[in-house]
């Protein structure tokens, strides 16, 4: 074990070796990014890279509040017509300017079938251009997040993309590739300028970035992925790395005592939960006939069966938020009343399984990542020993979130954990991707477990158009009881999410677990 640890040690030595100035962040996590084509995938570690190289028309600030990105300014023509003034004097990376056809492309790529980006355009039926620096959003509906949901649209080149072929995002689940998989032409204040995959990922400073005036000190970021709890911590505390974003519960209060570092903290806007096959007739891999999961007192039982108290205790370490909605903490439309989480209760889960019919239980698989979320391998094998108490036997399978999530696309899993950051910051973004039934667009985009609930569809579809605050904020809270009452979810917790850096380094704490550089620096 020692000759093996000493093995990974050199490996990340040699990985994060470097001939770096003082003004190059080190930052490292657990997984890699997943492709580096800004409308593929829905990935937050791709998503916390590729926010530096590409940009949406708009960003949010410091403070969350939404602002001006690549659009200076924007307003409505008509209820469904909003129109963007773009900014002008913006050039890619390769030196070509921005302007309306870049908007109008980029718009037609996120919306291919092959791209896992569609919440960032909901609602949005067509992009049209008004003249170089302008172009016309057309609505299906009033929406009154617009602006908060476009941020997640990134803007693409389109005489770059059809350059090198790479017009529509590649089909990912079926493990294809296009120039845009591991090359970058954006307008963001980095270029990444190379990407070797589970290795590192480098970026540089974009001189030309229209926002120069904003730019941090930071001048180079080496971003290293590295699955191994010990290893991240060994090439913390070596001084191999600046920045450490995915820090082990373990150690957080070792790390917090240590002088040559400091830690910050701060809830994430992302629950993990366990998902459910409540659409197939017979659950995949199950030792009964049937589908056990259509079944509402069975889903329940389930939930009833897991200790979240026991889970934030002995395995999170007390880092997390026992969870019972989809909302955390920091999303509009979050209830603390409706977030309270219930209590294990072993008999009365029981109950409910005899009343279903199932008084022995059964067998089925549970599928889980082992490098996604924080301690998921480990949740996992909890909820097992938890469901073993009142008959249901799970078959615990884990793996890399690079293999997993082709996986989970492909609708191959039946019952698994799977985690939900809220880009948006409002309920809607949650509500309609995981929550409504797979339609097309972003409804139901990734609905993975074939949910699909007309009660449930009708308030979502209330709360994309109701303008009013306090009225969308009461549909928000019917549609997360509905969710409630019939368990169409497990929620197990929200995320606390500690960042350790060394004390020259200044990164200011993002709720979407996304450093960005321009909000840190480095000093001496």
């Amino acid at each position: 074990m020692n000759f093996h640890r000493t093995l990974m040690g050199l490996a990340v030595s040699l990985v994060l070796a470097t001939s770096a100035s003082s003004n190059t962040l080190r930052w490292a996590a657990q997984n890699d990014v997943l492709s580096l084509d800004p409308h593929s995938q829905n990935h937050n570690t791709t998503s916390a890279i590729l926010q530096h190289a590409y940009e949406g028309l708009t960003r949010f600030g410091k403070d969350y509040k939404v602002e001006g990105a690549l659009a200076t300014d924007w307003k409505p023509v008509s209820p469904t017509q909003v129109r963007f003034t773009l900014r002008k004097g913006v050039k890619f990376h390769d030196g070509s300017p921005f302007t309306a056809d870049d908007v109008v492309f980029s718009y037609q790529r996120i919306s291919a079938p092959t791209s896992n980006m569609h919440a960032f355009v909901a609602g949005v039926k067509e992009v049209k251009k008004v003249d170089a620096h302008t172009v016309d959003f057309f609505l299906d509906r009033p929406d009154p997040i617009l602006t908060r949901t476009l941020v997640g649209f990134r803007m693409m080149s389109k005489a770059w993309a059809e350059k090198n072929k790479a017009q529509t995002p590649p089909n990912f689940k079926a493990k294809e590739e296009n120039f845009a998989t591991r090359n970058t032409n954006g307008t963001g204040p980095y270029r990444i300028t190379g990407w070797q995959p589970e290795q590192k990922l480098t970026m540089v400073q974009n001189k030309d970035w229209w926002d120069a005036k904003a730019a941090s000190n930071v001048t180079e970021v080496i971003y290293s992925p590295i699955k191994n709890d010990q290893t991240r911590i060994a090439a913390l505390l070596s001084g191999e790395v600046d920045l450490l974003t995915d820090v082990p519960t373990q150690d957080v209060a070792r790390l917090k005592g240590d002088a040559k570092l400091k830690v910050v903290e701060g809830n994430e806007v992302r629950t993990i939960f366990l998902a459910m096959d409540q659409g197939s007739d017979q659950l995949k891999g199950s030792s009964v006939q049937g589908n056990p999961l259509k079944d509402k007192r069975v889903r329940e039982a389930l939930s009833l069966a897991i200790d979240r108290h026991g889970i934030q205790r002995a395995i999170m370490r007390g880092l997390s938020l026992p969870a019972a909605t989809l909302l955390a903490p920091g999303v509009n439309g979050h209830n603390p009343q409706l977030d309270a989480a219930p209590k294990a209760d072993a008999e009365r889960a029981k109950k409910l399984m005899a009343e279903a019919g199932y008084p022995n239980g059964f067998d089925t698989p549970l599928n889980c990542p082992n490098n996604r979320y924080v301690n998921d391998e480990e949740i996992c094998q909890a909820i097992v020993s938890m469901w073993a108490r009142i008959g249901v036997r799970a078959k615990l399978q884990t793996e890399s979130f690079a293999s997993y999530s082709p996986k989970l696309q492909n609708f191959e899993f039946p019952l698994f954990l799977y985690g939900w950051g809220v880009n948006t910051f409002d309920a809607l973004y949650s509500l309609q991707s995981l929550g409504h039934t797979r339609t097309a667009g972003a409804d139901g985009n990734n609905n993975y477990w074939r949910l699909s609930d007309g009660r449930l569809d009708t308030l979502i579809t209330d709360i994309k158009i109701e303008m009013e605050p306090v009225k969308r904020n009461a549909l928000i809270n019917s549609a997360q009881q509905r969710i409630k009452e019939e368990t169409f979810f497990i929620p197990i917790h929200h995320q606390v999410r500690p960042w350790v850096m060394k004390p020259s380094v200044s990164s200011a704490h993002r709720a979407d677990d996304k450093p960005e550089a321009r909000f840190t620096q480095m000093g001496k």
